[in-house]
């Protein structure tokens, strides 16, 4: 689908959301899981780079951030069971969405030097697939993924949601009045909150509403990563915001216990949770230099 562009947006980020991307579906376990792919002739012969969305996202979240790494990679980026796309499930399993990622890969005819990078919830389901397909993957990128004691030990029906019920809106401007990022955050970058959350949409019958299924997160289990990510063999790298609330000095060492001391740490500086929105081009400097360090 064709989204417009706000006319203040500055003309890096017009020129590389118009690099030309096709949409694919597939079935996975017997769902349909959407992805994108930007593609050129020599694409083949490239190792491949995967793009998994946060939290009530889409695969869109990456149009400005992924055709930067097309002359080095073959890049996808997916939508994750639940969001954009894909299939609503009953239930959401990390493995599921583990089956789904290497899926792709596959049909986008992925080797086993493959790199997977994720944000937020996506994060999740990306350690998973590490924990399960490490032997397949070349490494995983893991940006501003919250792991804290409490929510690794919170049964699945506790968790709340943090994403009211979806409801019509009788047009897109309506609806987008309503678009704010979760976790709330100020954003600058307000050509990138429009196009995404324009991305966000999907037409009904009475008019527009969100796609994603706003059960995800107490749909799904999470608890199972805390014996999943210390068994993880792959190259591991996180990024987050310097400003992140879910990165303060007790949750990060938390985590670095977690994942182990062999795993770098990358702070993204005047960066919240939605590190790349706030700060896309430092966000992709950072994310190519992590990704050279593998090479």
């Amino acid at each position: 689908m064709s989204i417009s562009v706000l006319p203040n947006a500055p003309d890096w980020f017009k020129e590389v959301v118009a690099t030309p991307q096709q949409d694919y579906f597939i079935e996975v376990n017997g769902s349909k899981i959407h992805y994108v792919r930007w593609a050129d002739e020599n694409s083949a012969n490239k190792p491949g780079l995967l793009f998994v969305h946060g939290g009530g996202a889409h695969s869109h979240w990456w149009d400005f951030i992924a055709p930067y790494f097309m002359e080095e990679y073959s890049v996808a980026a997916i939508d994750i069971f639940g969001m954009g796309e894909s299939d609503h499930l009953d239930e959401y399993t990390l493995t599921n969405h583990a089956d789904a990622m290497i899926a792709v890969s596959d049909a986008c005819g992925f080797g086993d030097d493959k790199v997977i990078v994720s944000h937020s919830f996506g994060g999740f389901c990306t350690l998973k697939t590490a924990a399960l397909y490490g032997d397949r993957l070349k490494g995983v990128v893991i940006v501003d993924t919250v792991l804290s004691p409490q929510f690794l030990n919170q049964e699945k029906d506790q968790k709340e949601g943090g994403f009211k019920p979806r409801r019509v809106y009788e047009s897109t401007e309506d609806a987008m009045l309503r678009f704010k990022l979760l976790p709330a955050q100020p954003c600058e970058n307000d050509y990138i909150l429009d196009y995404i959350g324009r991305h966000s949409l999907m037409s009904v019958e009475e008019g527009v509403m969100w796609k994603f299924d706003h059960l995800f997160g107490p749909k799904t289990d999470t608890r199972e990563l805390k014996k999943d990510i210390p068994s993880i063999q792959c190259n591991t790298t996180v990024i987050h915001g310097a400003q992140s609330l879910f990165f303060k000095p007790d949750s990060i060492e938390f985590m670095r216990g977690l994942y182990g001391a062999h795993v770098p740490f990358i702070s993204v500086p005047d960066a919240q949770h939605h590190v790349f929105l706030d700060q896309p081009i430092e966000f992709t400097k950072i994310l190519k230099n992590a990704l050279n360090q593998w090479k």
